[in-house]
C-alpha cells in the first residue's frame, strides 16, 4: 500500500543515510521501522493489562502449595 507522510528534514536525511548504510530502500527500511514500534507498543499495552491484573489481586501461593511442594523437594535428592 502506497502511503503520503510528512517528516522532519532531519529525520528523512538520517533515515536516507541508514538505508543506504543498511542497502535497503527507503520503503523497507520505514516498514521494518514501523513494524518494530507497532510490535513494541502491543507488547507494552499485554504488559500494562498484566500487570493491572496482577497488581489487583495476589498473585501468592496457596500456603498449603506452598508447604507441599516444599515436602516434596525435600524427598528429593539434588
Amino acid at each position: 500500500m502506497k502511503v503520503a507522510i510528512s517528516l522532519p528534514d532531519p529525520v528523512f536525511k538520517a533515515a536516507e543515510v541508514l538505508a543506504q548504510k543498511l542497502k535497503k530502500s527507503r520503503s523497507q527500511l520505514y516498514s521494518e521501522a514501523i513494524a518494530e514500534y507497532v510490535g513494541t507498543r502491543g507488547a507494552k499495552a499485554v504488559t500494562a493489562k498484566l500487570n493491572a491484573v496482577y497488581g489487583s489481586h495476589p498473585s501468592g501461593l496457596d500456603p498449603a502449595l506452598t508447604h507441599a511442594q516444599l515436602e516434596i523437594l525435600s524427598r528429593e535428592a539434588w
